[in-house]
């Protein structure tokens, strides 16, 4: 059973993500894209959105194999290394893997990046072109300068239909033959990702990585099926960052008005180096009371010192740093502090928890009879008495 990955305050006290968290959708590599998230201070919530159907059990795909060692292709695309590596492994399986090995030294064989040709290499096999960008865009643009009328082409799937691809080949005049080599499904146990979905409308993860289109596409629908797909997006939107590995996997949520960020190399490295600049570009810093403070997801920085924050504190902590300088009042302040009912007593308390989690008691003024506000510093971003930007 997946559970929630959380680090310890002793872990997170040095690194560019420390005090952030990051939700991580990926089934496949997912203990190396935590360790490397992990190892930069974030808090990891790990909810898999997707698991993978084993090959040897999908009859498409033993129907397109047959299908092609029958009747040969004229060339074929493969797009992902842990799929051709599956595929040979799957007609191994089903005994007709040298037969499919024979068929593929007969045709043209593209290879979608530096990894793909690898495991094409490592099946015996040559490949006769690959693009150094890894990227399908220029495969395609490849095959169809070289013409494509009347030609038989293979494309391996690497999880979910292209049918970008796949429509530009066949307008083109080509026979598209697709290798479904495996299939995402919906994980078993959902109950990591409804969890992942309510931090999301929470605010309580600052950002969300995916490292595959279907576990994009997996996330939204999951939203939908209980209902809070809108207040999910409304949140990606907004304060929560999606971090994509690469393009493709952006397109579900592009599809949706969703803004997102993807590192030049599609890697899981580049991807954590992304998040990295993001995330503390995004956090709010404000001259306090002698002090540079830091406003994180759970935690502050007081003079590069992490200091961890109760949920409650954060609450009232972000509500003062909308204005900084101004008086912001016990019932507004109220109205921001989680289960807080109708008592603004429970606003005393959260805010001296909030005093003493700084570090810094001077930090927050408390005004008589009004409320409290952040005793901002002189040439700060608003002085008070001052209006605030608009």
């Amino acid at each position: 059973m997946h559970v929630t990955r959380q680090v310890t305050m002793d872990d997170t006290k040095t690194g560019p993500l420390a005090g952030f968290t990051v939700g991580v959708t990926a089934a496949r590599r997912a203990d190396e894209l935590i360790a490397l998230l992990r190892r930069r201070g974030a808090s990891v919530l790990h909810a898999p959105a997707l698991r993978i159907v084993p090959l040897a059990d999908d009859s498409e795909l033993l129907a397109a194999t047959k299908e092609l060692i029958g009747c040969a292709p004229d060339a074929v695309v493969a797009t992902t290394a842990i799929g051709f590596r599956g595929w040979i492994e799957a007609a191994d399986g089903w005994g007709i893997g040298e037969e499919l090995l024979a068929r593929l030294r007969t045709t043209e064989l593209l290879a979608r990046g530096p990894k793909v040709k690898g495991a094409v290499r490592a099946a015996g096999l040559v490949e006769d072109w690959s693009p150094e960008s890894e990227s399908l865009a220029e495969v395609l643009e490849r095959l169809l300068a070289a013409g494509v009328a009347g030609r038989r082409i293979a494309l391996q799937l690497h999880g979910e239909p292209l049918p970008g691809f796949v429509e530009a080949l066949r307008a083109g005049g080509a026979d598209v033959v697709v290798v479904p080599v495996y299939r995402w499904m919906a994980p078993e146990d959902l109950a990591p990702l409804d969890r992942l979905l309510d931090a999301v409308v929470g605010g309580a993860v600052d950002a969300v990585s995916f490292t595959s289109a279907p576990a994009a596409a997996s996330l939204l629908s999951r939203a939908e099926e209980r209902g809070v797909r809108e207040p999910v997006l409304a949140a990606l939107r907004g304060g929560v960052l999606a971090a994509c590995v690469g393009p493709v996997t952006a397109l579900p949520l592009q599809a949706h008005g969703v803004d997102t960020v993807q590192p030049e190399r599609f890697r899981l490295g580049p991807l954590v180096q992304l998040l990295c600049q993001e995330l503390p570009g995004r956090a709010r810093v404000l001259p306090v009371a002698g002090h540079r403070l830091e406003i994180r997801g759970h935690a502050a920085l007081v003079d590069e010192e992490l200091r961890p924050v109760p949920p409650a504190g954060m609450a009232l902590l972000r509500a003062l740093a909308r204005r900084p300088g101004w008086v912001v009042a016990r019932a507004e302040l109220l109205r921001v502090l989680p289960g807080a009912g109708r008592d603004e007593h429970a606003v005393e308390t959260a805010m001296a928890r909030l005093r003493v989690a700084l570090g810094a008691p001077k930090m927050i003024q408390t005004v008589v009879k009004r409320g409290y506000r952040l005793s901002l510093d002189a040439g700060g971003e608003v002085k008070y008495g001052e209006a605030p930007a608009p």
